[in-house]
């Protein structure tokens, strides 16, 4: 039988701090109700300075429906703006008076500052994450994403462990996901 065995730290990664083209910044998470989704995040001064907080910590506000096409929350601190007048799509993530995160489910045209876009699928998808329309939800932002999964303990007595490029591991793994060969045991 093979067996997944996935190790998770809460460590910072330096894979999402790369610029991933001119208009992109870095990638950020937003975790909603144990469901995780990319935000592409722009570069402009508030960007870096949100991301330096996330690496210090994730952070996590309440997010209420406003107007039947957003989600607003006060970030719990105020971050330096550059607004221009934005019309907004559904997946933009906006900063609104230095310290509100806006999540678009809708269109609005105001005076943001632009973070970046929420990576989906499909409209549906979309709504369906943000609990639009549902009242209140729990926003977590972080630098690495999220998971449930605080610690797990590998089954050293059964079998070898494996990168998922096939090569044998010759020392336990700390992080990642790994294929472990084994045998399959009841209790």
């Amino acid at each position: 039988m093979v067996a997944i065995i996935a190790l998770l730290t809460m460590s910072c990664s330096n894979k999402n701090a790369q610029a991933q083209s001119s208009t992109s910044y870095m990638d950020i998470y937003i975790t909603i109700d144990g469901k995780t989704l990319p935000i592409h995040l722009v570069d402009n001064s508030a960007t870096r300075e949100l991301v330096a907080a996330l690496q210090q910590n994730p952070i996590t506000y309440e997010a209420s429906d406003y107007g039947g096409f957003e989600k607003v929350g006060g970030l719990g601190r105020s971050l330096p703006t550059s607004n221009s007048q934005i019309t907004t799509e559904a997946g933009d993530v906006i900063l609104y008076s230095g310290n509100q995160i806006v999540l678009f489910y809708g269109s609005n045209s105001w005076s943001y500052t632009r973070l970046g876009r929420i990576e989906y699928q499909s409209l549906d998808e979309l709504k369906t994450f943000l609990k639009a329309e549902q009242g209140r939800v729990n926003v977590t932002l972080s630098i690495d994403e999220v998971s449930g999964i605080s610690q797990m303990i590998p089954d050293k007595e059964h079998g070898k462990i494996y990168a998922l490029n096939g090569t044998e591991l010759k020392h336990e793994p700390r992080k990642g996901i790994y294929i472990k060969n084994g045998k399959k045991r009841f209790r």
